[in-house]
């Protein structure tokens, strides 16, 4: 007998699994693929000489296999063999003269091989020589030709010792060049244009002329001509005050109004200077005291006494809630038991009442049995079936009542459910009210609390006031024909000091009058009114200098030429507390400045 051995069901490969296993084949492939390909383009490249081409395959196939050690090996001969040519080209430009055009060739043979000395001291050579060539440019006063080439050679040996010595010698004859150019405009009473080259030759190379010092001469002679002079007379003091007087000299004004503005104080000027005369009377200096009588109290601990203790009685109110809620929850929980016991005398109702039935079922079954027992017996015919016999009359009669049985013990059961949860419910509020009851009982009736009261107690307000009252006469000095009507202000300052007995018992400390000295009042009153005059004062300055500063924008189109010049700069002196950005800035960019503040001695 022989037996034959069913065939091992091998399991299929999900096709999935193919898929992915031929896309990894295919990415694989390509990859070798162009790897190779890359190589035989850049050996076919490299046999012609094309160094370009070769560098860029070989290039392709490391982007393809990094760890390819031989690709490495021939893109560092090609770059060695690349800058051998491109060195000899530098060489014949070097020979030939062609400075800048060797400087390129060499850093790009250095940039191919790093380990060429000859390309390393070959450059060294030509960028001495193109310092050379830019100190000879710096004889010949060509500045700007010079600092290039000193850039150049800089931009590619930042540490080379010779083009940062030819670029402080192209600095310092910048700065010597911007000096002699100040100084021909300054002889010419080209104020404006003479300070912004001064400012300039100082900007070029710092200590290497006098720029810093005759731009701040030149600056206080455009500050004086373009001052704003405030003539102040002497003082009539008609309240023969001197004291007071004294503090609305000139001296005085002058140290309220601000230094950095051309704002000078005088008491005479030349005629046709822009400005105003002041005239000023002190007319009257009145001191004035004053005692007004008031009452103030002060709150003192007289005792303590017994108080209802505020919390038992929170606690009392939460325990009545929580009883209030017990009841609640207790007659609900009544109402459900009523309920249960009610199902249960209606469930035994139905229970017995399905027994009776079932006994009279039981009873009719066996007389129907036994009927048909006897009709069977008694029959004329073998094998019929007498009507007697029905199986109908043993079955069905109680069906009705086992199934309002079965609905009621249902009902019971929720019921019994509804009757565990009220019992838990009321349980859990008893302890709550237990709770609270212990709370209640834990804290005392009463509480100690302190009882205040007032004391009343006499106070004086003393007061002094001193009042100055000044009339003031503002005349504008090239419209000196003109009669402006007088300002008279009076210029008050208060003092006052609240002051009264002590009374240890009730915690009153005494405090004594400490009135200041009126002398003080008297010169507050004269700095005061002194103040408000510079305020008038600075006021009238601004519109003279808004008026410039309109000028000067209107010339913003042409910010370099030097009619220009003049007036932006004398507008940009009177605004040095805050210089329009828009005049600056123009200017600044014009001239060559990289700090335009620079100009305003900032």
């Amino acid at each position: 007998m022989r037996n034959v051995s069913s065939p091992v069901r091998t399991s299929p490969v999900p096709s999935r699994w193919l898929g992915a296993l031929a896309l990894a084949s295919l990415i694989l492939l390509s990859g070798c693929s162009a790897f190779s390909r890359a190589v035989r383009e850049g050996d076919a490249s490299s046999k012609e000489r094309r160094w370009a081409e070769a560098e860029a395959a070989y290039l392709r196939a490391l982007a393809a296999d990094p760890e390819a050690s031989e690709v490495t090996v021939k893109l560092r001969a090609v770059r060695k063999e690349w800058g051998a040519e491109v060195y000899q080209e530098a060489g014949a430009a070097h020979a030939s003269g062609d400075l800048p055009s060797a400087t390129k060739l060499l850093v790009r043979v250095l940039e191919l091989d790093p380990e060429h000395d000859g390309a390393r001291a070959l450059l060294a050579q030509t960028l001495d020589a193109r310092v050379g060539v830019a100190l000879g440019l710096l004889k010949e006063e060509k500045l700007q030709e010079a600092r290039a080439e000193l850039d150049a050679v800089l931009a590619v040996a930042p540490d080379h010792t010779g083009a940062r010595k030819g670029v402080d010698a192209v600095q310092v004859a910048w700065a010597k060049r911007f000096f002699a150019s100040a100084e021909t405009l300054e002889k010419a009473g080209k104020l404006g244009n003479a300070l912004l080259a001064y400012v300039r030759a100082d900007q070029e190379r710092v200590g290497a002329t006098a720029a810093r010092e005759r731009a701040e001469a030149v600056r206080l002679k455009l500050r004086d001509e373009v001052a704003f002079l405030v003539v102040a007379a002497p003082v009539d003091d008609q309240a023969q005050a001197p004291d007071v007087a004294q503090r609305l000299g000139a001296g005085r004004l002058a140290a309220f109004l601000p230094t950095q503005l051309p704002l000078k104080v005088v008491t005479e000027a030349p005629p046709g200077r822009v400005g105003v005369k002041l005239e000023l009377a002190l007319e009257r200096v009145l001191p004035l005291k004053a005692i007004e009588e008031s009452q103030r109290s002060k709150r003192y601990l007289a005792g303590n006494r017994s108080v209802p203790n505020p919390k038992r009685g929170q606690f009392e109110s939460k325990l009545l809630e929580t009883e209030r809620t017990l009841e609640a929850v207790e007659r609900k929980q009544a109402a459900v038991l009523r309920e249960y016991l009610r199902a249960q005398v209606e469930l035994g109702t139905l229970r017995d009442a399905a027994e009776r039935c079932r006994e009279r079922e039981k009873r009719e079954c066996r007389e129907a049995l036994q009927e048909c027992g006897e009709e069977a017996r008694d029959a004329k015919k073998p094998g019929s079936l007498p009507g007697e016999c029905n199986p109908e009359r043993c079955s069905g009669q109680c069906t009705q009542d086992e199934g309002l049985m079965v609905q009621k013990a249902k009902a019971t059961r929720v019921l019994e459910g509804a009757v565990q949860l009220a019992l838990d419910k009321a349980e859990s509020q008893r302890s709550e009210v237990q709770r609270h009851r212990d709370a209640v009982f834990r804290e005392p009736i009463t509480v100690e609390e302190p009882m205040y009261s007032d004391f009343v107690y006499d106070v004086q307000l003393h007061r002094l006031t001193v009042t100055a009252t000044v009339t003031t006469v503002m005349r504008d000095l090239l419209t000196p024909q003109q009669v402006p009507a007088p300002n008279t202000q009076d210029y008050a300052v208060l003092h006052e000091d609240v002051t009264h007995k002590g009374y240890d018992r009730y915690g009153v400390l005494a405090d004594p009058v400490q009135l200041r000295n009126e002398l003080e009042l008297r010169v507050d009153a004269g700095d005061k009114a002194v103040a408000d005059l510079a305020k008038r004062v600075k006021a009238r300055f601004d519109v003279y200098r808004g008026k410039r500063v309109e000028d000067a924008r209107r010339g913003m189109v042409r910010p370099g030429a030097e009619d220009v010049v003049e007036t932006a700069v004398r507008a940009l002196l009177l605004t040095a507390d805050a210089p329009p950005q828009d005049v600056l800035q123009p200017v600044a960019r014009a001239r060559g400045l990289t700090r335009p503040e620079a100009l305003l001695g900032l």
